[in-house]
């Protein structure tokens, strides 16, 4: 009776955790998920939508580089109402596009000519890469539009492409200029698996720790196959650390908090290993080797016995009569 609630009581331990991993997994997978499509396609807008006779501006993240500082913003600009003609193709006047300080151009389109799609740099200020994968971007974008030298109001519509990056975005109408003011954060997938990737890396450099404790104070000299693995280990930590997402620069935080750590540690242990263990080889040779000698000099010397003297024969001594 005793053994069979033993049994139930741990099937229902393992039922228990299987559950606790798949909520977990699950749990995981949604706040990825939420946190990936925040202002993402369905973009945030500002200013009047309903002027019929207005500009609308659609702007969205195409890619942000974190190392030059600057994300690549695509424009399209299309005029409503009076502003436009052939239905939104090309503007009645000339149309131009003030932007902020952060944006490195002022797109500009001439009266009657076919608009297509701008790209415009804009400048990211922030705590760097260097900080991955906890680094932080911001910038604020402003767009007026102005047509033959009249300003005419902006209809503002900012979306976010990148994957690898989490936007929070505030858009808001001041004056008779459309205003977004943008934070970026690593997305919710690029800062779990750096996470994962700083606790793995920490648990194999404590791996490859235990095994060289435990051939150390075994005194197991030269286990090739456990430096295959040590070494191998060494290597490997270095290629997976540059698998990280965004390919953040060497000298980043990550690399603070756990790459250069384990692979000091891992280093050190590999030389302690190969060090002890060729002091605990050689000490092991020259035990044998004296074990050998006394084994040698304490067996019986066998000395030849003398050859006894020639007998005299008959025909010899009769002869000597």
């Amino acid at each position: 009776m005793a053994k069979t609630m033993k049994t139930r009581s741990r099937r229902t331990r393992m039922v228990a955790a299987a559950v606790a991993i798949v909520a977990l997994v699950a749990g995981v997978a949604a706040w990825s998920q939420l946190g990936s499509t925040a202002g993402g396609d369905r973009g945030v807008q500002s200013g009047p939508a309903d002027d019929p006779d207005r500009v609308d501006i659609t702007a969205s993240i195409i890619r942000v580089d974190p190392s030059s500082g600057e994300l690549l913003l695509r424009l399209l600009v299309v005029p409503r109402g009076d502003l436009t003609t052939e239905g939104g193709l090309s503007p009645r006047e000339d149309l131009e596009i003030l932007t902020s300080a952060a944006m490195r151009t002022d797109p500009f389109f001439p009266a009657l000519e076919r608009i297509g799609s701008v790209d415009v740099p804009v400048v990211l200020t922030g705590t760097g890469v260097t900080a991955y994968p906890f680094d932080r971007y911001a910038a604020t974008m402003e767009f007026t539009a102005k047509m033959d030298g009249e300003t005419v109001p902006v209809h503002l519509t900012l979306a976010h492409r990148d994957a690898l990056f989490g936007a929070a975005i505030d858009a808001y109408q001041e004056s008779d200029a459309a205003v977004a003011e943008l934070t970026l954060t690593r997305s919710v997938s690029v800062l779990t698996f750096a996470i994962f990737m700083i606790l793995a890396m920490w648990a194999l450099a404590i791996a490859v720790a235990t095994g060289a404790w435990h051939l150390l104070s075994r005194r197991r000299g030269l286990v090739w196959p456990a430096l295959g693995w040590m070494a191998a280990t060494l290597f490997a930590i270095a290629g997976f650390r540059n698998a990280a997402p965004g390919s953040p620069p060497i000298g980043s935080l990550i690399d603070y908090l756990a790459f250069f750590w384990a692979e000091a540690i891992i280093a050190v242990c590999v030389f302690a290993v190969v060090m002890i263990g060729v002091r605990t080889e050689r000490a092991v040779e020259e035990s044998e080797a004296t074990a050998a000698v006394p084994a040698s000099s304490d067996a019986p010397e066998i000395v030849a016995a003398d050859e006894p003297d020639e007998p005299i024969t008959d025909a010899g001594a009769g002869s000597a009569r």
